[in-house]
């Protein structure tokens, strides 16, 4: 499976804040948001990541993440020339999907809950069609909320309704089989001239082969596209951080763990930013995982 993160967009609910500056680059706790849906792909067992950015962020993306190299992925990068919606990623990534199976994230969500990256190697191995997750939320008129029947099944999703039929929003990942590439061609736009992914689900839904998992009360999903929200998501990494002794999306520790580097590299890559309490956190976690490969101080 290929993975997709969409950083484009003008982020105009985060002005003046990103008016020359891309949202995906602004501090979530000690690290870029971008690390945050990158984390998710890698963690779902994903190697190979396209970027979808706006013109003139590419330098900027480029200098901080590189081509992936370093946390044993392999990321690239295309330019979306204005904000044509969520479903123009994928028309955009069609020659890096290829004949591949895609996972979808939007940049500026944050996935985090315990087991959460076992649930996602088990969903990428079974997609027949398309794959949607759902959160419960207090405002889902601001979402595409999922209508299901007494079985669960889902039946139509509703986007941003004013009277919203659940409190079960989806969220900004999504799952799909090869046949997305041809169904997002077909998407005809919105009256704001944007291809709409709410679209490309229902017409996986509309030929019964789009299914929805329920994201329970042991995670949380945040979407960091407000001031007040960027705020939240700080506040809520910053104390799991600091109650739980972790590094929510440390890219490093999720290659480590999955088997793209060794413990040696993650040591260096902790020993490179060792100024840092992150630097720090990774140089632990690749000793306490790899003891014989690696030294017992900094060096």
């Amino acid at each position: 499976m290929k993975g997709i993160v969409l950083a484009g967009g003008n982020g105009k609910r985060l002005h003046p804040l990103t008016i020359a500056f891309s949202k995906q680059l602004l501090p979530v706790g000690n690290k870029p948001m971008i690390y945050y849906p990158l984390a998710v792909l890698m963690a779902a067992g994903i190697r190979e990541i396209l970027i979808v950015l706006r013109p003139g962020d590419l330098p900027l993306f480029r200098e901080i993440l590189g081509d992936g190299s370093p946390w044993g992925v392999a990321l690239t990068y295309a330019v979306q020339p204005e904000p044509r919606g969520i479903a123009d990623a994928i028309l955009i990534g069609a020659e890096h999907i290829a004949s591949d199976d895609c996972a979808l994230v939007l940049g500026d969500n944050i996935f985090h809950g315990s087991g959460f990256g076992r649930l996602l190697q088990r969903e990428v191995t079974q997609v027949k069609g398309c794959t949607l997750f759902s959160y419960q939320v207090t405002d889902p008129h601001r979402y595409g909320v999922a209508v299901t029947d007494a079985d669960g099944n889902i039946l139509e999703i509703q986007e941003k309704p004013e009277n919203p039929p659940s409190h079960r929003a989806v969220t900004g990942l999504y799952l799909y089989d090869n046949d997305v590439v041809d169904i997002a061609k077909y998407i005809r736009p919105s009256a704001r001239g944007e291809l709409e992914i709410t679209d490309v689900n229902n017409a996986y839904i509309a030929c019964n082969r789009a299914r929805v998992v329920e994201l329970s009360r042991g995670y949380a999903w945040l979407d960091t596209g407000t001031p007040e929200a960027l705020l939240q998501a700080g506040q809520y990494v910053r104390t799991l951080e600091e109650r739980q002794g972790v590094q929510i999306a440390c890219l490093e520790e999720i290659a480590l763990r999955m088997g793209y580097i060794d413990a040696e590299q993650c040591h260096r890559l902790g020993r490179s930013m060792a100024g840092s309490a992150y630097g720090r956190y990774v140089m632990n976690i690749a000793r306490e995982l790899g003891a014989d490969t690696v030294p017992d101080r900094a060096g």
